[in-house]
């Protein structure tokens, strides 16, 4: 009788091993990575309008490990940008998951459609690996609607439309006269003068940034909207003058070259990493006027006898589209018993959307005219005024997107009468008398109320200045 075969108990289904990935291909995985955080750094300094540095300083920091590749990678990446968003969208492989790694697969389309040939190892990779065909198709349909047989030529066309664009610099008269530097410029560019803001040249598809010019300062590469701001506010040479967000610096050190290195700036400056890049813009342009103050505007003591002469101050907050519009006119403007000189306000943003622009201004017309201060025309020439929101929006300044290749904003208040409020300590008694009597004019409403809605304070900072005002003594009155 033959034997039974013993029954084998049903033994897991052992998985096929996956194939280790190879060391280049782990190189690789890792590079793409890599370069995607540096991408990430810099889309979002560029939305937030802060340079965060340059690629070569990003990809070179302790923190990247594969250098070379990562460098190459962002460069192409970026060179083709524009291009691999187009394909995505036409392919509509950037779901709610993905899109919240979108450098990361700006940066594997990239490699996948034009660089790396090979298998990828990754989660991300193998998704779009599943989207070959569509991202395939996708590319095709965009080269026959631009009329053009590959990638090569299509790049070849977009730089082509980037060099028609006007490139504008911004001659520094701290250290050369216009009239020596269109020379200069003349020899290798076709070069313009600026009908509108001083001082301003257009260069026409030229790329400046290793000029000599550009690295010794006598040049700055500024937009004409941005150039237009200093401008506006109109500083005299020996006016005191206070730049309340200055970081980078191209618009103090402007300011600087209007009063012709005579008088003082105060630039203040909260982010140290920033402090630092307006340092080194106020020594390359040899603004000796300028004194950087690392320190929140909001944060300076309006009654400090260090700001009693100051007439100016130029608000250029970054622009970050949240909605947080009317909280910033709180506390920037010193106030009036304090600064009794200050006779010019601008506020400027490269935001396009009314809830930065007009509905800031508008928010702070009735406090501004109880100080005195009233809009004002700057460049009354310029045919692109605020939108027509309330009464006295033709006074502010817009630039267009499609027609002068940037958004912005300026909004200019002149002080036209020295006005003050009800609440105003007017006895000087009471401002030299005793510590209680201070106090309660202290307590009283400053002018800053007037312009700091027009920073981002945040609803955390607005509870701890309402906390700290609900927490000051009795005796010292409102």
């Amino acid at each position: 009788m033959a034997r039974r075969k013993p029954i084998k108990s049903p033994a897991k289904e052992r998985k096929p091993e996956e194939k280790r990935p190879s060391n280049a291909e782990r190189s690789a995985y890792f590079a793409r990575r890599e370069a995607a955080k540096v991408l990430r750094s810099m889309l979002q300094g560029d939305a937030r309008r802060r340079a965060v540095g340059s690629i070569k300083s990003l990809v070179y920091s302790p923190s990247i490990r594969n250098k070379k590749a990562t460098f190459a990678l962002v460069c192409q990446t970026l060179k083709h940008l524009s291009l691999i968003k187009d394909v995505m969208d036409g392919a509509n492989v950037l779901t709610a998951k993905w899109k919240k790694q979108e450098e990361l697969m700006y940066i594997i389309t990239y490699d996948f459609l034009f660089g790396q040939k090979g298998s990828f190892t990754g989660d991300a990779e193998k998704y779009l690996m599943l989207k070959k065909d569509a991202l395939q198709s996708a590319l095709s349909r965009i080269l026959r609607d631009k009329g053009v047989k590959d990638v090569e030529d299509l790049v070849a066309l977009d730089e082509l439309s980037e060099l028609q664009k006007p490139r504008y610099v911004r001659v520094n008269t701290l250290k050369i006269d216009t009239e020596f530097a269109i020379r200069e410029l003349r020899q290798q560019y076709a070069v313009q003068e600026d009908d509108i803001v001083p001082d301003l040249l257009i260069l026409p598809g030229a790329d400046l940034h290793n000029h000599p010019l550009v690295m010794n300062g006598s040049i700055f590469l500024q937009g004409k909207a941005s150039s237009m701001a200093a401008v506006a506010l109109g500083p005299k040479p020996g006016w005191e003058v206070i730049d309340a967000c200055s970081a980078p610096g191209n618009k103090t050190v402007h300011l600087a070259a209007l009063m012709k290195g005579e008088g003082k700036i105060l630039a203040c400056e909260l982010n140290k990493e920033r402090v630092k890049r307006l340092e080194n813009n106020v020594k390359l342009a040899g603004a000796t006027n300028v004194k950087v103050m690392h320190e929140d505007f909001l944060n300076l003591d309006p009654r400090d006898p260090s700001y009693s002469k100051v007439r100016a101050i130029l608000l250029d907050p970054s622009c970050s589209g949240s909605g947080t519009a009317f909280e910033r006119l709180d506390h920037l403007l010193p106030s009036h018993n304090a600064v009794p000189a200050v006779e010019r306000l601008v506020y400027s943003t490269c935001s396009i959307h009314q809830i930065e622009n007009e509905d800031v201004v508008n928010s702070v017309l009735h406090m501004a005219s109880s100080y005195g201060f009233q809009l004002a025309k700057a460049f009354p020439q310029w045919p692109r005024r605020g939108l027509p929101t309330f009464g006295g929006s033709e006074h502010l300044l817009r630039t267009d997107l499609t027609v002068d290749k940037e958004g912005f904003f300026i909004a200019l208040f002149v002080r036209k009468s020295i006005h003050q409020p009800e609440d105003y300590c007017t006895n000087a008694e009471n401002r030299t008398g005793s510590i209680s009597r201070k106090s309660a004019c202290r307590t009283r409403k400053p002018l800053n109320i007037f312009v700091a809605r027009m920073l981002k304070v945040s609803p955390g900072q607005q509870f701890k200045l309402s906390r700290k005002r609900a927490q000051t003594p009795a005796s010292n009155g409102v």
